[in-house]
């Protein structure tokens, strides 16, 4: 949903085109907590694809890929607790204590139905940690611009919006910042960009997280089953001075294939969506090992 009061900074068209693919999703919701409900959304049918969002996002941040890869699967996107449409369920949240009420309501909605997992950034730690718990039913991961291996480094330079009234003047912050920390080509912050993230980022209330500071990934990659793909983008700011460091620790991973993109910053599926997609298919298309066998053995 696009909040009141985006339009003043996101073009009509922007919106509309927001409200479209939500319009063609059914909504659901799980729980997570005590009186606290996760959002979810899905499109589509065929087997089941879990997508999760990054950082200071929502299930826009994969505005451009949804109905790519609905034409021939369930998509599912949720809304992490504390992030969009879902509720926080209490203070001081992180990666290692959200991801248990993602697990779960994925359980609730498809049962052991087999499911491919994607997480982008912050929902690709989430992700990771989902796999680690080894769920029989889990047959593929696919991180996007994940960090969690102890190279972060660079902090972007980003304009506050505090005290900043003039919806001109904010859409500009807002198209600074993006082309800062998450899209590379400047050209490539357009309008939609713009909507998502006006509407995304306000709603996010997970403060202070820490877990993506820390290598946890170099050790849950040992409890991983089956394939696992990584995929960055050559000009993503956390990686844009150390990429040869990148692949080297990476490498640890054991993955089944490693991809970064030339001229793609962060926000690599959003960017370089018409690359991207058949990319991420052809990866949910290779054979599944088999199960019980883990990943880093």
């Amino acid at each position: 949903m696009v909040e009141a009061g985006t339009s003043r900074l996101a073009s009509k068209e922007a919106e509309a085109e927001i409200a479209r693919i939500d319009s063609l999703s059914t909504r659901l919701t799980t729980s997570c907590g005590h009186a606290s409900s996760m959002a979810w959304r899905r499109w589509g049918s065929g087997p089941h694809l879990v997508l999760i969002h990054g950082g200071a996002g929502s299930w826009m941040h994969w505005i451009r890929n949804i109905e790519a890869l609905a034409a021939n699967r369930t998509v599912w996107a949720p809304d992490i607790p504390g992030f969009g449409d879902s509720d926080l369920p209490a203070d001081g949240l992180d990666a290692d204590t959200l991801y248990p009420f993602v697990q779960s309501g994925l359980h609730d909605l498809i049962g052991d139905a087999p499911f491919d997992l994607v997480g982008f950034s912050f929902g690709g730690l989430v992700a990771a940690l989902i796999a680690a718990e080894r769920p029989h039913n889990l047959q593929r991961l696919v991180l996007v611009s994940i960090a969690s291996m102890g190279l972060l480094t660079e902090n972007p330079v980003l304009l506050p919006m505090r005290g900043v009234t003039d919806p001109a003047q904010r859409r500009e912050i807002l198209r600074h910042n993006l082309n800062a920390l998450m899209i590379y080509d400047e050209a490539a912050v357009d309008d939609l960009a713009i909507a998502v993230q006006a509407t995304s980022a306000p709603r996010e209330r997970v403060k202070n997280r820490k877990v993506v500071l820390t290598p946890i990934l170099l050790s849950l990659c040992r409890q991983w089953r089956g394939p696992v793909f990584g995929i960055w983008g050559r000009q993503d700011l956390l990686y844009r001075h150390q990429i040869d460091k990148l692949m080297s620790v990476s490498a640890g991973l054991g993955l089944a294939e490693r991809i970064v993109m030339e001229d793609a910053g962060h926000w690599l599926q959003f960017e370089k969506a018409p690359e991207f997609n058949p990319l991420l298919e052809s990866f949910l298309q290779r054979p599944v090992a088999v199960h019980g066998v883990p990943h880093g053995d």
